[in-house]
């Protein structure tokens, strides 16, 4: 009997291909085990020709269940600071470096737990094939998951954060912190000390929006 050829399991993107076409492939992605406990793939949202990409980690709780990115507590806490920096967020596209929700059991209550470098590299295809894609300016890296995806494991938010750095396709890569951070801030004096350094990372952002736009 005729074996058939064997298909590698991670998807080849050898050129650029539209947002819809790689989130109807991405439903079925089988490219780690993460599949086996997400409710659904939560792939980006925002418009083909975006300016800006945000990459997260990976969906909460709630985008899990509602299959979109960024709409749990650190959504709403990212919207607000993309409104505090001037930067109106159905012009930007939001994702994650990470489709499925990776979690652990506490009660009844499923709790965040941090991808591993094997599940972010099995998403490497998506994120990369949404940049492709959207050819944006700018890519801002939320949280350290994203911008080790982006630029290297060795890379420390601590140490770049804000700065403008040499990306894929000719963006430029900013990394901050990831909203989810400033919620866990221990009283409220730390967290709006860190909404506020979030926000002038964001206004950053803006600014050279303007100057591209004015240019």
């Amino acid at each position: 009997m005729r074996r058939k050829p064997v298909q590698s399991e991670l998807p080849l993107l050898m050129k650029p291909r539209s947002l819809e076409a790689l989130a109807h492939d991405a439903k079925d992605c089988r490219n780690c085990d993460l599949w086996k406990t997400g409710t659904q793939t939560v792939f980006g949202e925002g418009g083909a020709h975006a300016r800006v990409v945000f990459v997260g980690e990976q969906p909460g709780d709630k985008e899990d269940l509602e299959g979109r990115p960024f709409v749990g507590p650190a959504g709403n806490l990212l919207n607000t600071a993309l409104e505090q920096a001037g930067i109106n967020r159905n012009e930007v596209y939001v994702t994650n470096a990470v489709k499925h929700f990776k979690w652990e059991p506490r009660g009844k209550r499923r709790l965040h737990k941090k991808p591993n470098a094997a599940e972010v590299a099995a998403c490497r295809s998506w994120m990369d094939g949404e940049i492709a894609a959207i050819q944006p300016e700018i890519i801002v890296c939320l949280g350290a998951t994203a911008a080790q995806a982006m630029l290297g494991r060795s890379f420390r938010v601590t140490k770049q954060r804000g700065e403008f750095l040499p990306g894929p396709n000719g963006a430029s890569v900013l990394a901050t912190v990831h909203p989810s951070s400033i919620l866990r801030a221990p009283d409220e004096d730390a967290r709006h000390e860190e909404m506020r350094l979030f926000v002038d990372d964001l206004r950053k952002v803006a600014a050279r929006m303007n100057v591209k736009r004015a240019a």
